[in-house]
Parts: C-alpha cells; structure tokens; sequence
C-alpha cells in the first residue's frame, strides 16, 4: 500500500500545484508509514511583479509528522528556466511540544456550537524555530528615564499554517480544524 493515499492524491491534485512533484517527496519522507491524517495547503503570494506560490502539506502518520513545503523559484540570469524546491521534515510525535490553534469567530455571542470558525491558523512547535518579540522594558513611571533593558516572549514557531473561509472556503477550515484535532490527540498519547 503507498503511504501516499488516493485521498491524500486527491488532496494533492485540488491544490494543483505540481501534485506528482509533491507525492513523490512525501513519499521518500514517509518511507512507506500510513498516513492517519493530512492537511493541504496552497498559497499565492503577490511580490512586485511577481506571483509565487507554495504548498505546505502536514502528514500525520502512527508516529511522526511529516512537513512539506514545496515553492516556486522564477527564472533568473544564473538559472535560465524556473525551478521548485521541495523540502521535508520529519518530526517525531514524541518531539512535538505544542499544537496551537486559533480560531476566528465573527458576532461571538451569535455563534452556533459546530459552526466552523471563519479563519484557523494551527501553529506547530517543536524546538526547531522559535520567534522572539523584543520590546523596551519600562518600570511604570512617566517621568523615569532609566534604561531598564528588554523584556519579549519566545513563541515556537515551527510551522505555521493559516486557512481562511474568504480565500480558501469553508470546506477548508473544517479540514484544517479535523486535521488539528487528530495531531492535537496524537501529541498527547504517551509514547
């Protein structure tokens, strides 16, 4: 059986883009283990002149999950003729440290209990990357002008992957929502 299921090749086509490029780097990365659950994402992102897009594919399998990125690369003097990179990680469950998820939920004191959100963002953290937000430390008083040095938060920051019901449908939501849900249940399991 391939680890690359007709569902997640479904999945992969929907997206279209360069979904037999994508199987097949999730395939070596998933070396032959099930896929239990799965997220497509594509993006358009406008810069200058140019329209670039990515793929960001999240496979859970029995015991990692697998994190695809795939992007465009234009033409260029040094490379006649445009390109994709492809890049995959495989992270342990075990190594997982948050599964973080916000949902945006319009007129709150209206909302119907199982209505989808109307934007998810999942945000995966397991020590790779982390963001750091710096700000100047203050001690309260107006009129001290002491330097009082830095304070910030450190936030993991590994992947983060946002869906929107105006961009991507409410079809999409509901997938990235049951996706988190399966990841957030696996990261907790002992192991």
């Amino acid at each position: 059986m391939p680890a690359v299921s007709n569902d997640l090749r479904g999945d992969l086509h929907r997206a279209g883009y360069y979904p037999d490029l994508v199987a097949d780097v999730l395939d070596v990365a998933l070396a032959d283990e099930p896929v239990v659950a799965h997220l497509v994402h594509p993006e358009t992102t406008f810069d200058a002149a140019e329209v670039r897009r990515h793929v960001t594919v999240l496979a859970l399998t029995p015991t990692r999950l697998v994190v695809t990125h795939v992007d465009d690369h234009p033409a260029d003097s040094e490379h006649p003729s445009a390109s994709a990179s492809a890049t995959t990680e495989a992270v342990p469950l075990a190594e997982l440290r948050s599964v973080a998820v916000t949902h945006v939920v319009p007129s709150p004191e209206q909302h119907v209990p199982g209505s989808p959100a109307t934007e998810l963002t999942l945000v995966i953290g397991w020590g790779a990357v982390s963001r750091v937000d710096l700000e100047p430390a203050t001690c309260g008083d107006p009129a001290c002008d002491a330097d009082h040095g830095f304070t910030g938060t450190m936030t993991p920051d590994d992947v983060v992957v946002r869906v929107s019901a105006a961009a991507e449908g409410v079809d999409s939501v509901r997938a990235a929502a049951a996706f988190a849900r399966r990841l957030s249940a696996a990261s907790t399991r002992p192991r």
